[in-house]
C-alpha cells in the first residue's frame, strides 16, 4: 500500500476557511466513491469533523494522487481549489502512517489529548467499510492507529491532562458567564458531539436540560440514555426556547446557520424583562461546536449575549498537558509507527518467499518423479530416504536467503529485495500475485520531514521514492 493523506484542519486553515471547505449531507458518500473510482486510487477512507478534513487513499501514483484527492476536496466543498492549496497539506508513506498514529493519540487535536477523536476515526472507517472504499490496507492501518491511540491514553496521563472539544468549550463558557451548575441549557441536535455535550451538562450540574433535533426519535431516545435529567423540545420552537435558557449548546449537520442573530435579539429583549427570576448580568451563553457555524457569527456583537464557536477556541489556550506525556506519548506514536512500516515491509516480501518455496517444491515433485521413472524397481524404503534427503537440501539451501531477504524487507527500501529475489529466481509474477491478492511492485515507506508537504509544493517535488 502507497498510503497519501490530503487534508486541512485547525492547524492549516482559519476557522472562516474550514467552514466553507465542510462537507456536509451526502458530500462525504460522493467524495469516497469518486475517490475509490480514479484510475490512481485503490482504497479511501475520509476523516470530516469539526476541525479537521483528512482524504486518505492508496494510490499508485504520487503526484497524480495528489491532484486528484485535491481536485475531490474542492469540488465538493464551497471553496476553489486554487483558495484551498495553500491550506493543504500533503503527507505520504510512513509520514501519513505517522501523521494518523499522531491524530489518534489527540497530539494532532484543537486540545491537545482529547479522546474524543478516536471515535471520529472510528466512524470513518466505518463510513469506508459501509461504502466498499476500503480494502484490507486501509482497515490495518485504522485498526492500528485506533489501538496506538488507545494504548497512549492507557499507558500515559495525556488522557487525564487534555480535555474534550466540549469541556473546553464550557470552560470557556463559565469564565464569561459563571458556573454551569444551576443553568437552565438547550442542546441543538442529537449527534455524538450533541449527545457528549449533554452528558457533560447533566454531569456539570445545570437545572433544566432541553433537547431539539430536526429529527425528533433522536431526540427522545438522547432523552431516554439521560435517564430522565433531560426533555424533548419541538426543533420548531427553539427560538421562542433561547429567552428560558441560560447556555445554548449547538452542533448539527446543518448547511447553514440554524439560530439567526434576530432571534438571538428578541431573546435577549425577552430576557431583560425577566429579571427577577435570573441573574441579570450574566449573558445569555451560547456554545457552537459545529463546523459550519450554527450560530450566526453577528450574535458577537449583541449586548447581553456571549458566543463561544471554534474560532475563538482556536485562540484561546487549554491547559497544556505535562511535558513529560505529550514526550511520551510521541515516543510511542514514533515506534508504532516504525513497527507498522516494518510489518508492512515484511508482508510484502512474503508473497516472494511463498511463491519461490513453492517453485523449488515444484521442482523437487518434478525431479523425483523423473528419478522414480528412471528407477521403477526402486524400493519405497530407499524412494522416501532420497525424496526426504533431496527436500532436506532444498530447504538448507532456501533458508538462508530467505531469512535474510526478510530481514532486509523489513527495512526502507525493502522492496528492492523483493524485487531481486524474483529476478534471480525468474519467479512467475503471476504466481506471487496469486499468493498475494495485490500487484506486484508496491512501493516501500518513504520519509517527508515532519510537518508534510503543502499541496502546493507537493504538485512540484514528490518526497523521496515517490511514484511519478
Amino acid at each position: 500500500m502507497s498510503l497519501l493523506v490530503v487534508g486541512l484542519s485547525h492547524r492549516t486553515a482559519p476557522v472562516g476557511v474550514l467552514e466553507r471547505a465542510a462537507l456536509t449531507g451526502d458530500s462525504p458518500t460522493r467524495v469516497l466513491h469518486e475517490a475509490a473510482a480514479s484510475a490512481t486510487v485503490a482504497e479511501a477512507a475520509l476523516v470530516n469533523t469539526c476541525n479537521r478534513i483528512e482524504l486518505y487513499a492508496d494510490v499508485d501514483k504520487f503526484h497524480a494522487g495528489v491532484a486528484e484527492l485535491s481536485q475531490l476536496l474542492a469540488g465538493h466543498s464551497g471553496v476553489d481549489l486554487d483558495e484551498l492549496t495553500p491550506h493543504l497539506y500533503v503527507h505520504y508513506e510512513d509520514r501519513a502512517v505517522h501523521h494518523l498514529f499522531s491524530v489518534a493519540c489527540g497530539l494532532d487535536s484543537m486540545v491537545v489529548g482529547e479522546g474524543q477523536i478516536l471515535g471520529q476515526l472510528r466512524d470513518a472507517l466505518a463510513k469506508a467499510q459501509e461504502e466498499h472504499t476500503a480494502g484490507r490496507g486501509l482497515n490495518e492501518l485504522f485498526q492500528q492507529a485506533l489501538r496506538v491511540g488507545k494504548r497512549a491514553h492507557s499507558e500515559t496521563g495525556i488522557d487525564k491532562a487534555g480535555q474534550s472539544l466540549v469541556t473546553f468549550g464550557l470552560e470557556q463558557v463559565a469564565a464569561g458567564a459563571g458556573p454551569i451548575a444551576g443553568k437552565r441549557a438547550l442542546v441543538v441536535g442529537a449527534g455524538s458531539m450533541s449527545s457528549l455535550a449533554a452528558a457533560t451538562l447533566v454531569r456539570s450540574g445545570v437545572t433544566d436540560l432541553l433537547v431539539a433535533n430536526r429529527t425528533p426519535a433522536r431526540a427522545e431516545r438522547l432523552v431516554e440514555i439521560l435517564g430522565g435529567a433531560a426533555r424533548t423540545l419541538d426543533f420548531a420552537k427553539v427560538p421562542q426556547a433561547l429567552a428560558d435558557v441560560d447556555l445554548v449548546i449547538s452542533c448539527t449537520g446543518a448547511a447553514g446557520t440554524v439560530i439567526d442573530a434576530p432571534e438571538v435579539a428578541a431573546a435577549l429583549a425577552l430576557r431583560g424583562a425577566q429579571t427577577a427570576s435570573r441573574d441579570s448580568a450574566a449573558p445569555l451563553a451560547f456554545l457552537d461546536l459545529a463546523m459550519p457555524r450554527d450560530v450566526d457569527h453577528a450574535v458577537h456583537a449583541l449586548d447581553g449575549a456571549l458566543l463561544v464557536d471554534l474560532e475563538s477556541l482556536s485562540h484561546a489556550h487549554a491547559a497544556t498537558p505535562g511535558a513529560g506525556d505529550v514526550d511520551a506519548v510521541s515516543t510511542i506514536v514514533a515506534d508504532e509507527v516504525t513497527a507498522f512500516g516494518q510489518a508492512q515491509r515484511a508482508a510484502r516480501i512474503a508473497p516472494t518467499v511463498v511463491a519461490l518455496r513453492a517453485m523449488a517444491s515444484e521442482v523437487v515433485r518434478g525431479e523425483l518423479a523423473r528419478l522414480t521413472s528412471r528407477l521403477p524397481d526402486l524400493d519405497e524404503r530407499s524412494s522416501a530416504e532420497i525424496s526426504q534427503t533431496v527436500r532436506r537440501v532444498v530447504d538448507k539451501l532456501l533458508h538462508a536467503p530467505t531469512v535474510k531477504v526478510k530481514q532486509l524487507a523489513a527495512e526502507p527500501g525493502g522492496a528492492s529485495y523483493a524485487e531481486a529475489l524474483r529476478e534471480l529466481f525468474d519467479l512467475d509474477p503471476a504466481a506471487v500475485h496469486a499468493v498475494s491478492g495485490t500487484p506486484i511492485g508496491a512501493q516501500a515507506g518513504s520519509s517527508i520531514p515532519p510537518g508534510g508537504i503543502p499541496a502546493a509544493q507537493a504538485a512540484v517535488a514528490p518526497p523521496a521514492g515517490a511514484t511519478r
